[in-house]
């Protein structure tokens, strides 16, 4: 098995090793002698047996000892790449989009809302790519390609996909650019409301400002893979949308882009209503919420946003549950051994650890896993100089302080905390964390891996020193997370993952990309 098997394999019997069988006695039927030969031949059998399996097995998982000889059945089934412990997952319902929903779809792909007329919804959150942003855009500037050696990670030497900047393009010309490249709309039905803290009637009761109050007390549990209850209770930021959780809903969300002036710059209320009133789908507007509805453009506007929002609520692509992983959780598919190696490396505390964040495990009343936490993390990823806001050195990107969020901004220990995303579809991605700094998994996973052992190879150099955490101000750096493995090891020490271990991660990672078909 890769990485060293700890299997025991047993050993052929070798010359002096085996127990002979004494000679039968003469004119006598040898009672002893064709047991002991049927017993030894049999040994013989599953020691071959053994090995061979040992053998055509070398390239799967390698699984601890320790685990083969607590849970044989169950590790010998992850060796083969099946799933031990299948589930039936309670799926989104699948039926017609109610008239509502067929009305906000009608919203999602109509580019005359836009200042430009050449923008929707659709254009930053592509269907046909996950609801990221879509692969080919135009040019924003490159992100850095990340430190790695040539032939010393699985980083070296990539490029960004043509046409992908970090940010996307907008305005009533389509050249200002934006501030953070958008996240995923994909996966959105069960996000909840944002609060710090975990998720209980009692924090339902008390203001955001007591629950900050009660967070800067409160003792804060190790995130780890092998122990997310214990986190999940730890009093941080965590729910709602955007990349700084300063909305709640859906229709709160597609509020923000479509009057963002970088973004869809639709005006006022309005433009929007009278646009909306000479559009073919006016009809419905009036059979839906009356024949006032036209009277209000406020009205009218929420009215649309209301509509975006069940369309995304309704429509199955948008949590379509359709990825290999799915199926496997559901013993409906066998992952290849690299994918498997991937899954343990994912799950494993002393390499990737990405499941302390990234949940991967069904709920207990069986709904699939969103690959994610919800709650926020400053990991001091470098700062992405091809972004145009980042040309002024005063600028920084502080997340939950702000600049888009205010209300949390004199809270100074959740500066450069941004919210942990979904990793469903998360390698049709064309950039990756708040400001679109890195274009592969393979620089992500380098980040990961390097950040604290080898910061040369992530941060730049100026004067022969390391520029660590250079995208926050010096007074947040300690806001960054330096416990949870792998952030908990130190300069110079061995990275928690191998080359090899990066590859069986991002194999493992395209498992999650919907459209899979299970083989008939």
């Amino acid at each position: 098995m890769s990485g060293g098997s700890t299997l025991p394999t047993p050993a052929l019997p070798t010359s002096g090793e085996g127990v002979k069988s004494p000679p039968p006695a003469v004119g006598k039927v040898g009672r002893g002698r064709w047991p002991r030969r049927i017993a030894a031949g049999a040994a013989l059998l599953l020691a071959c047996a053994v090995g061979g399996l040992a053998w055509g097995m070398h390239s799967q998982p390698s699984i601890a000892q320790i685990d083969w000889l607590q849970h044989p059945l169950r590790s010998f089934t992850y060796a083969l790449g099946g799933n031990p412990h299948p589930v039936q997952l309670v799926l989104p319902p699948q039926q017609p989009l109610s008239a509502v929903a067929q009305l906000g779809k009608a919203l999602f792909y109509d580019t005359a809302l836009s200042a430009s007329g050449k923008q929707s919804c659709a254009s930053c959150h592509d269907p046909s790519n996950g609801y990221n942003p879509p692969p080919g855009r135009p040019k924003a500037g490159f992100a850095p390609l990340g430190g790695s050696e040539p032939m010393a990670s699985v980083g070296a030497r990539l490029s960004p996909p043509p046409g992908s900047g970090p940010v996307m393009l907008g305005g009533p010309h389509l050249t200002s650019p934006g501030f953070r490249p958008p996240p995923s709309l994909a996966y959105l039905y069960r996000q909840q409301n944002f609060s710090i803290g975990p998720e209980n009637e009692e924090n339902e009761t008390i203001t955001l400002q007591q629950l900050v109050q009660l967070g800067q007390t409160a003792s804060h549990a190790t995130k780890t893979a092998a122990a997310t209850a214990q986190a999940a209770q730890n009093l941080v930021p965590q729910g709602g949308m955007f990349w700084d959780g300063r909305v709640n809903t859906l229709q709160q969300q597609a509020d923000g882009p479509l009057f963002n002036p970088v973004e869809m710059d639709a005006g006022t209320p309005q433009r929007v209503a009278a646009i909306i009133e000479g559009q073919p789908y006016a009809k419905q507007f009036i059979q839906l919420f009356g024949p006032n509805v036209f009277t209000d453009p406020k009205q009218t506007v929420a009215e649309a946003l209301f509509a975006i929002a069940r369309y995304q609520i309704e429509d199955p692509s948008f949590h379509a549950f359709t990825s290999k992983y799915d199926a496997w959780l559901q013993g409906k598919a066998r992952l290849s051994p690299q994918e498997m190696r991937g899954y343990l490396a994912f799950n494993d505390v002393k390499k990737g650890d990405c499941a302390a964040c990234h949940l991967d495990q069904p709920t207990r009343d069986h709904l699939p896993p969103l690959f994610t936490d919800t709650q926020y993390e400053a990991l001091g990823v470098p700062r992405n100089p091809h972004i145009p806001a980042n040309r002024d050195p005063a600028y920084h990107d502080l997340g939950l302080c702000g600049p888009f969020r205010t209300d949390l901004k004199n809270q100074t220990q959740y500066c450069g905390m941004f919210l942990t995303p979904t990793l469903r579809n998360v390698a049709q991605r064309p950039v990756y964390f708040h400001n679109g700094i890195y274009h592969s998994l393979e620089q992500v996973l380098d980040f990961y891996n390097f950040r604290d052992v080898q910061p040369g190879k992530v941060y730049p150099t100026v004067d022969g020193k390391v520029q660590k955490f250079d995208d926050l101000p010096p007074p947040y750096h300690g806001n960054v997370d330096v416990t949870d493995p792998p952030f908990n090891r130190k300069l110079g020490e061995k990275p928690a993952m191998s080359a090899q271990d990066m590859r069986d991660i991002i194999a493992f990672l395209h498992t999650l990309n919907d459209g899979y078909t299970t083989p008939r």
